[in-house]
């Protein structure tokens, strides 16, 4: 029977990951109603304002519903938001048990629904697969508890550790199966990050263009307001925004007519402080990073402990020599001193490996 709820867990998981990218600011969700063994409904959340995943799945069953067992990635509501409390819904349905992958971070709700359906008499289990609906729902994690985005770095490298040759040349270090990856990573999160650098260098669109889906917001740190009004990325669909420390008023109002939105973060050291950038980001409601850009600003936010996942696409090349590598800066001056990691998963992508992995210890490497 235990090996049942898994598989159930695990086809409500599979329903939740149609919802990633599209449900912010709610998580996404999947449900499913189970009854003598048989599945009679599923569902899962498609985005916000929305039914959640137990109505979804709710409708479906009927009247199967009752006496039935629900499996939810995510404990269910017991509020008024902008749809009616799920769990007033499951004691409607006369639903027996409910199985929880993970009881909801958000203070109006941690604990709160499955206290509900525990007084009506519905049996309550909570836990179930809950590493892999915690990974699920990990940008969501962060903005709720601490109000910042989740910051994930992605970088393609060959066997040697090199993301360019001595001459800037980084096309491509990855293969075709691993870019169409990075292009269903960008639809997948709120926004995509890199430095000024990167923007003058490449001028990328930052765009999603491999695969099907929105694109995202485009953040640039710019702490001197370098970036042209004329750039590729005011060319695409989305959002963009300059997060500067810079006063320049003429700079700003050329950048802003060109569509973008314009931050001022406090400065640290004369460049944008990062850690005032993603409080700002937060506060807009930005739940996800996926940073792309530069050796600069990837060693600055390594130093800062501002990483929360690594997505290291390693490709079958070495480059040797002076080739460039995914941090600058002078980094840990003894290996004693180095950041230890968590491997969480290997895979292949085509002829790449890729490497996800999180920091053990997320603090400062001053």
């Amino acid at each position: 029977m235990n090996d049942f709820h898994q598989m159930m867990m695990r086809r409500a998981l599979r329903l939740a990951r149609k919802g990633v990218g599209k449900t912010a600011p709610n998580p996404a969700v999947g449900a499913v109603i189970a009854r003598d063994g048989i599945v009679v409904g599923e569902g899962w959340h498609r985005r916000a304002g929305t039914p959640h995943a137990e109505i979804h799945a709710l409708a479906m069953a009927g009247d199967a519903a009752r006496g039935g067992d629900l499996y939810v990635t995510l404990e269910p509501c017991s509020h008024f938001g902008k749809t009616p409390p799920c769990a007033d819904a499951l004691i409607a349905a006369g639903v027996a048990r409910v199985f929880i992958g993970m009881i909801d971070p958000n203070p109006m709700v941690s604990g709160r629904g499955g206290d509900r359906l525990r007084r009506a008499g519905i049996e309550v289990e909570s836990g179930l697969l809950e590493d892999d609906c915690r990974r699920l729902n990990e940008p969501f994690i962060k903005h709720v508890t601490a109000g910042t985005p989740f910051v994930v770095l992605k970088s393609a490298m060959t066997l040697d550790g090199k993301t360019a040759t001595p001459s800037g040349d980084s096309l491509w270090v990855s293969g075709e199966q691993s870019r169409r990856m990075v292009h269903s990573l960008r639809a997948a999160m709120d926004s995509v990050m890199v430095g000024v650098g990167t923007l003058l260098a490449d001028d990328p669109e930052l765009t999603v263009r491999m695969v099907r889906g929105r694109n995202p917001l485009r953040i640039v740190v710019d702490s001197e307001l370098r970036t042209e009004p004329t750039a590729r990325l005011f060319s695409q669909g989305g959002g963009v925004i300059i997060a500067t420390s810079s006063s320049d008023t003429a700079r700003m109002a050329a950048l802003t007519s060109a569509g973008a939105e314009v931050i001022v973060c406090r400065s640290s050291g004369g460049r944008v402080d990062l850690r005032d950038m993603l409080q700002h980001l937060g506060s807009r409601g930005v739940q996800s990073v996926l940073l792309e850009g530069g050796e600069t600003l990837a060693g600055e936010m390594l130093r800062q402990g501002l990483i929360d996942k690594f997505l290291f696409f390693i490709a079958p090349k070495l480059v040797g020599g002076d080739g460039k590598g995914i941090f600058a800066g002078a980094g840990a001056p003894l290996m004693a001193d180095a950041l230890p990691m968590r491997i969480a998963r290997t895979s292949r992508v085509g002829d790449d490996i890729l490497l996800e992995a999180y920091p053990e210890v997320r603090c400062s490497q001053d």
